[in-house]
């Protein structure tokens, strides 16, 4: 009998799934910054890229055995369909003051997951670090503009999630060209290997 052969290993999900949460992150960011003045093109891109593209890196994190990738990269595809959808369904029928209550609660409970995702994201990469730290910044900063009503504090907000998104890029942008040319040719600041073997 022939031994059974191991499965071959997969590309790297994570700069695709960084990728994804950065536009996405960019686009609604660049909107609470005041910085755009067209529609809400941020949420087609939350169902598809940010949502249902990103669910899928942490699906196949799953596949990798990252325990760390697998969650956060799933957690916030299902972010970026909740919130579409939500704002789809439920906000058209809401007050001003329901939907920044609404709004305010959503934002402070993944700033709750976050915490701990920051926390463990220090075993992972200074550049997995930044991401979850100024991700932490936005959504604080954001929560509180919510329940306070404070629209100059959502455009700081918004300022802060473009710094966020630029740091995902940052990062997908490493782990992309260091996954290609399997050496590290852009820092991802002291990353170890962040495939967890059982």
């Amino acid at each position: 009998m022939q031994a059974a052969e191991l499965a071959p290993s997969i590309a790297d999900p994570a700069p695709l799934g960084l990728a994804a949460f950065a536009l996405t992150t960019f686009l609604l960011s660049a909107k609470n910054a005041g910085w755009t003045h067209g529609t809400d093109a941020w949420l087609g891109f939350a169902l598809g890229y940010g949502g249902l593209v990103q669910l899928l890196a942490g699906m196949w994190e799953f596949r990798n055995r990252n325990v760390f990738g697998a969650t956060a990269f799933s957690t916030y595809g299902g972010f970026w369909i909740g919130l579409g959808l939500y704002i789809l369904l439920v906000s058209p029928k809401a007050s001003t003051a329901e939907l920044a209550n609404d709004l305010a609660w959503i934002l402070l409970a993944f700033a709750i997951f976050n915490t701990y995702m920051l926390l463990w994201s220090t075993q992972v990469s200074g550049a997995v670090f930044g991401v979850f730290l100024t991700l932490e910044a936005t959504e604080i900063i954001l929560s509180y503009s919510e329940f306070t009503g404070n629209a100059s504090l959502g455009k700081i907000g918004g300022i802060v999630g473009v710094v966020t998104a630029a740091v995902a890029w940052y990062a997908s942008a490493a782990g992309v060209i260091n996954g290609m040319k399997g050496r590290r040719l852009l820092p991802e600041i002291g990353r170890a290997s962040c495939r967890e073997r059982v």
